[in-house]
């Protein structure tokens, strides 16, 4: 059984059916590997290995009856980010000390679909306080290192996911994204992760409209196959959500077997106007934009360049701003009325606060100022891809390279160099959290100094097929699931 190295979910829940292996031996590997791995990555923070032993039981004992289940991933063990989405009875504290020792009282949906796939839930990976930045440190559970290099951030915020999965622990594992925050870590960790359309996913029952729509939940995920047949298990929209997404003509894991066609890729090695105040790509995220540029014209893909202004909009960094400060607001008024108790500043993040702070000063004219800017932007972008017939663009998904830990330190001297280095890294992703449009991090690429560099795909607005088949395509062409990092489950006794 502890050779059971390299099966994605999808085939880990084809041998169940078969009785090849059973539900609980295979929990048993993954716990095995948590204890051995964990260790070294501070990826997993909750074990939920009791309720996830029962449940494994119970995969096992239904299909001993014959009893035939739909579930696509029957028994196959998964990991649960510890931020918006909640299983009942296990800790939840959205990786603050404002919230530690809170226990869920209900399923969010979207568990509740996890679970119909049968997936069985083993614990909860690491995330920043609310997710507010695009790396996997906080004070409550301390940094997530990268299984690529232990010295570098692995992304986030699902960084807790990305480098459990990455490290072999389990073969995809849940992450959310409010602006890059599954296509981050995706890229740091050399992983598939896509962003669905708005809508696509629920984020029922406690939540319909986060932040205007811009919080996506899926998954990071080995192969691009998981991700597809995930998406089919749990999207759609639930009863009285405020978007839906446009209906899929196909399942996605039919896409991922259908032929691409040639498609029409925009690319981008620029930053256009607008989207950030700094202008420099660096050399490595610029070589993988070329690599795959080119990878796509060998496919048979028309590939053009963008001059990046044609795409350039209003001040993107503040009107996301605006809206993530006001979302931060939220959340903690969320959790005042939750919790019965005033939040202090001794019991949220530095950062958090200050933008606690500014959200404050937000009027509601401000506001809905903002959402039209951002509405108007949204329009150009879909007129861009009608009008000039783009089926995608191709984009950096990091302006840099994983960062060092450390690089993000604020000093006295540079009170914002935390915030200033997060937003290199959801400079091209956090347009799609805007737009709404699906996208997803690609590992085609690793430097010279053996670290992923991802490239992102961005989709029409509801398409996530086109995007799923291209992305079967480049897996076929230039494979990543036989790179392997340095800390992973293969290289332990």
């Amino acid at each position: 059984m502890e050779k059971l190295i390299g099966y994605d979910a999808i085939a880990l829940g084809e041998l169940i059916r078969k009785r090849e292996v059973r539900a609980v031996e295979l929990l048993d590997i993954s716990i095995k590997r948590i204890e051995k791995i964990n260790p070294k990555l501070n990826a997993v923070i909750y074990k939920m290995y009791d309720q996830a032993r029962e449940t494994a039981e119970n995969w096992d004992n239904e299909l001993n009856r014959d009893q035939a289940k739909d579930g696509i991933f029957c028994g196959v063990p998964f990991l649960l980010k510890d931020l918006l989405v909640e299983y009942k009875g296990a800790p939840f504290s959205e990786g603050s000390r404002a919230i530690s020792g809170y226990v869920s009282k209900i399923d969010s949906d979207l568990v509740k679909r996890q679970k119909d796939s049968g997936l069985v839930i083993i614990g909860k990976t690491n995330a920043s306080e609310f997710g507010g930045l695009p790396l996997t440190d906080s004070d409550l559970f301390g940094p997530t290192l990268n299984p690529w290099d232990p010295s570098l951030t692995p992304g986030g915020s699902s960084g807790g996911s990305a480098a459990a999965v990455a490290a072999g622990i389990v073969p995809m594992a849940h992450g959310n994204d409010g602006g890059g925050s599954i296509r981050i870590p995706a890229s740091c960790c050399g992983l598939f992760g896509l962003k669905p359309t708005r809508g696509r996913n629920p984020l029922g029952p406690l939540f319909g409209d986060l932040g205007s729509g811009i919080v996506s939940e899926h998954a990071l995920t080995r192969t691009v196959r998981d991700s597809a047949a995930l998406l089919d298990a749990t999207s759609g929209a639930g009863v009285g959500d405020p978007y839906y997404a446009p209906s899929k003509a196909l399942p996605f894991l039919e896409e991922v077997k259908r032929e691409v066609g040639s498609l029409k890729i925009g690319f981008l090695k620029g930053i256009p106007e607008g989207w950030s105040e700094n202008s420099r790509i660096h050399p490595d995220c610029v070589v993988a934009v070329n690599d795959a540029a080119q990878l796509c014209e060998d496919l048979g893909h028309i590939v053009e360049e963008i001059i990046p202004n044609q795409l350039g909009g209003p001040n993107i960094r503040q009107n996301y701003g605006c809206i993530w400060c006001s979302l931060i607001g939220h959340i903690i008024a969320y959790w005042e009325r939750e919790l019965g108790m005033k939040i202090g500043q001794d019991m949220i993040e530095s950062l958090n606060w200050d933008d606690y702070q500014t959200g404050l000063k937000i009027t509601g004219a401000d506001y809905l100022y903002t959402l039209e800017e951002i509405q108007r932007f949204s329009r150009k972008i879909a007129r861009w891809y009608e009008e000039e017939g783009f089926d995608l663009l191709l984009t950096p998904t990091l302006r840099i390279p994983p960062s060092k830990y450390g690089t993000f330190k604020s000093t006295i001297d540079e009170p914002m160099k935390m915030l200033e280095v997060a937003s290199s890294f959801n400079l091209f992703t956090r347009i799609q959290n805007l737009t709404g449009q699906p996208a997803m991090s690609v590992p085609l690429f690793w430097n010279e100094d053996h670290v992923p560099i991802g490239v992102q795909f961005a989709g029409r607005f509801g398409d996530e097929a086109t995007l799923f088949r291209l992305a079967a395509q480049l897996e076929h062409a230039k494979p990543w699931t036989n790179k392997i990092p340095p800390i992973h489950c293969s290289n332990e006794s």
